[in-house]
């Protein structure tokens, strides 16, 4: 509730021309939906069962913490799927939160922090079984898989 109050309490009243005010509770937003917009990501770490509490109450958001000034700051904690390369798909979520933070505030921001904070294996995901070393395809295995390629 705190947050909010601060986030209504510096909206004014009286425009200032050429200027605009973006509330924290915004820019969360924008930063959720580049997030959750990458592909392996599967949502945001919380702390534990205080995490899970807080988030019920509407006093925290895990995962995710924002810092606005002095200057930008996006600290992540991030769940993502079991078998994907981390450092791609970390990498793919720092791009989408500078592109969708350049692209709504102008503003580009001067840290991303990504921490993975667990793995998760979703069903469907699962990892394909490795043939044995040294195995080569057969005849049998080319007319298991379906082609007309002989």
């Amino acid at each position: 509730m705190r947050a909010r109050e601060e986030d209504i309490a510096r909206v004014t009243a009286d425009p200032i021309p050429g200027r605009s005010l973006v509330t924290k509770r915004a820019v969360r937003n924008l930063v959720r939906t580049a997030v959750l917009s990458v592909y392996g990501i599967s949502g945001f770490a919380d702390k534990g069962p205080a995490g899970r509490l807080l988030q019920r109450l509407g006093l925290a958001h895990p995962g995710m913490r924002i810092e606005v000034e002095p200057d930008l700051v996006v600290d992540l904690r991030l769940t993502v799927a079991y078998g994907l390369p981390i450092a791609e798909v970390a990498r793919q979520v720092e791009s989408s939160v500078r592109y969708t933070l350049r692209h709504a505030l102008g503003r580009e921001p001067d840290l991303v922090s990504i921490r993975i904070g667990r793995l998760v294996h979703e069903r469907g995901l699962a990892p394909s079984p490795e043939s044995p070393s040294g195995a080569e395809p057969g005849p049998s295995d080319l007319a298991a898989s379906g082609t007309d390629v002989a």
